[in-house]
Formats: structure tokens, C-alpha cells, sequence
């Protein structure tokens, strides 16, 4: 009996990884001294699956600023973010283990984050030469909710039928748009048991 999934299409901020936390700590650290304040709840509603370029007009909506004056942080942001995602290794065992068990499937990273980004982290956990591709958000045209990201993944691997991993409501939207089935998780510990159960029918 054929399985009726040939590959599985992971984004990569709160589903391989826990990172959402470390970029809202980042974000707060940097905008803190702009005198933007931005809660945990206000990201999680507004900045999740969104790429970070993009949400400067929404940050500086929260405070006294532009966009444009946020623009020349958001490289400081990116290298705090960088240097604590390998402090903390964001990468639950659980989900390093399903990854590595996944070997009848051709898997890919599908995310709106920067390779910088993503790539050391799962270097760090030994789980990078497991995914026969990865999308980058410099890699498409248009990010999530668009459905480019997925479809150039999918492209890739030759895949005709993906099983997509999402926690945001754009990249769950751009997986549906590109045709694919999705599941999506609450949170990155969620991932390990939803997979399987997927996977398994």
C-alpha cells in the first residue's frame, strides 16, 4: 500500500525549533531604549510566520517611531538572535529523534527566516544533512500566506504529496494555497506525536 505522504515540509520557528521566545527577547531588547514596548502576547498574535522586514511597521506602530527608524537595528537584532539560539539549543530531543526516523520521507525546511538562522542551529543538533532541501525567506519572491515558499520546496524534491508542519496562521494559509495537506501544531513539543499520527493515517 502506497503512503500517502512522500514528504514532509517543516517550517522551522516554532515547529523544529522553540524560537519564538528568543526573537520576542531579542525584539524587546532592541526596541526597548525606542521606548516600544512589546509583550509576549502582542508578538504572538502579530510577528509570528510574518518575516521580520516586514513587521518593522507594526513594531513601530507600538511606539514612538517609523519603520525607518527602526530598519538600522534590525541588524543587531539578527545577531543577538544568532548568538543565544546556540546558547540555548532550541531543539527538542523528541523531535532531533523524529526527524532522524523519518528516512522514507524526503523532508525539507520550509521558513520566512534567514539561513544564518536556521542552519547552525540544526548543525548544532545533528539533524541539517536530513533535509534534502531548505527555503529561506531570500529564496522566494513572496513569503507566507503566499503559497511560493511551499511550491518551491515541493518543486525540489519532486514531491507530489507533502504533509506540511505549521504553527502560524500565514504559513498553515500558504501550505492550504499551495494544495498540500497540513498539520498544525500549538507549539514545537506538540510536533514529535501530530507527525507520527499524521504519517500513520
Amino acid at each position: 500500500m502506497k503512503p500517502p505522504y512522500d514528504s514532509v515540509l517543516f517550517d522551522f520557528d516554532g515547529v523544529l525549533a522553540d524560537t519564538e521566545p528568543i526573537h520576542w527577547a531579542c525584539w524587546r531588547e532592541i526596541l526597548a531604549p525606542l521606548r516600544v514596548e512589546l509583550s509576549w502576547d502582542v508578538y504572538c498574535a502579530n510577528c509570528i510566520g510574518v518575516v521580520d522586514t516586514d513587521m518593522l511597521s507594526f513594531l513601530a506602530s507600538l511606539g514612538p517611531t517609523t519603520a525607518e527608524a527602526l530598519r538600522p537595528h534590525y541588524p543587531r537584532k539578527k545577531e543577538l538572535f544568532r548568538t543565544r539560539v546556540l546558547e540555548m539549543s532550541p531543539c527538542a530531543t523528541e523531535t532531533v529523534e523524529l526527524v532522524r526516523s523519518l528516512t522514507d520521507y524526503r523532508l525539507a525546511v520550509v521558513t520566512s527566516s534567514g539561513r544564518q538562522e536556521v542552519e547552525p542551529v540544526l548543525e548544532r543538533v545533528g539533524i541539517h544533512e536530513c533535509f534534502s532541501t531548505m527555503v529561506f525567506g531570500g529564496d522566494v519572491n513572496k513569503h507566507k500566506p503566499d503559497p511560493e515558499p511551499y511550491l518551491l520546496a515541493a518543486s525540489r524534491l519532486e514531491s507530489t504529496r507533502p504533509l506540511v508542519v505549521e504553527d502560524s496562521e500565514a504559513g498553515v494559509a500558504s501550505a492550504r494555497a499551495a494544495g498540500f495537506d497540513v498539520v498544525r501544531v500549538g507549539s514545537s513539543s506538540e510536533v514529535p506525536a501530530i507527525v507520527r499520527a499524521a504519517l500513520a493515517g
